[in-house]
């Protein structure tokens, strides 16, 4: 069995910041691969989340396996629908999307999903999922036909997020959408984080390293950043070891 968790809340416990690079299979040209990961593994990444709202079946597959080839760092499962689960993968990330009311993404999609987790060896974490709105319609948004949670209220955010907690949820990921316009707040992060007791990862709208920087300062353990790789993987630059 993976340790993927354990290993997130040991970091965390010793005061280690995680850098997660998201590869969404649906955008990422699988030829790209070996140049694309010989840049993450020059950085200061931990882990590759790979997953996307919208993604063609086997496509995950074919590209964790290609990604495997590689790199030694663990691969997540950052799936946006059953289809995107493959064994070849160290971990999963089980997204319940708790900032808003559509059963089959609170709990439909899990349901369907275990007769393709049984016998995994995935390292499989719950995770409570909160979409945060900023400035524009996201996929998230689009595909799972929910509203995200206003940036002007916190105290719901914050009730939310410890709601998760409190059901178990064994990660909360506050999430701004891909290609965002802005990031989440460090204002929203800071008072998400003091009321948790698990691990917080921030995502969506993050394209510099001072961005990046800001998110850890106000209590971000994990930051993930897609786009701006995507964009303009000079970025990796500014991130090397």
């Amino acid at each position: 069995m993976k340790q993927i968790y354990k290993n997130i809340v040991q970091s965390v416990s010793n005061g280690k910041k995680l850098l997660a690079v998201l590869i969404d299979p649906d955008k990422f040209q699988i030829e790209h691969t070996p140049a694309f990961i010989s840049k993450v593994n020059a950085s200061i990444a931990t882990h590759i989340f790979v997953g996307g709202s919208e993604v063609e079946e086997q496509l995950t597959d074919i590209l964790v396996n290609e990604i495997k080839k590689h790199t030694q760092l663990p691969i997540v499962l950052f799936p946006g629908d059953v289809t995107q689960i493959t064994n070849k993968a160290d971990g999963l990330l089980f997204l319940s999307l708790i900032s808003g009311r559509n059963p089959e993404y609170l709990i439909g999609k899990h349901i369907k999903a275990v007769s393709k987790l049984k016998g995994t060896q995935l390292d499989i974490i719950s995770t409570g999922y909160l979409l945060i709105e900023n400035g524009k319609e996201t996929a998230v948004q689009r595909v799972t036909q929910t509203q995200p949670m206003s940036k002007n209220n916190s105290e719901h955010i914050v009730n939310t997020a410890k709601a998760g907690e409190l059901l178990g949820m064994k990660l909360i990921y506050l999430e701004a959408g891909s290609g965002a316009c802005e990031p989440i707040s460090e204002s929203i992060i800071s008072k998400v984080k003091s009321e948790l007791n698990i691990p917080l990862i921030v995502g969506g709208g993050i394209r510099s390293k001072t961005q990046m920087n800001a998110a850890y300062q106000a209590g971000a353990d994990v930051v993930v950043i897609g786009t701006a790789f995507e964009e303009d993987e000079s970025f990796f630059d500014s991130l090397k070891k």
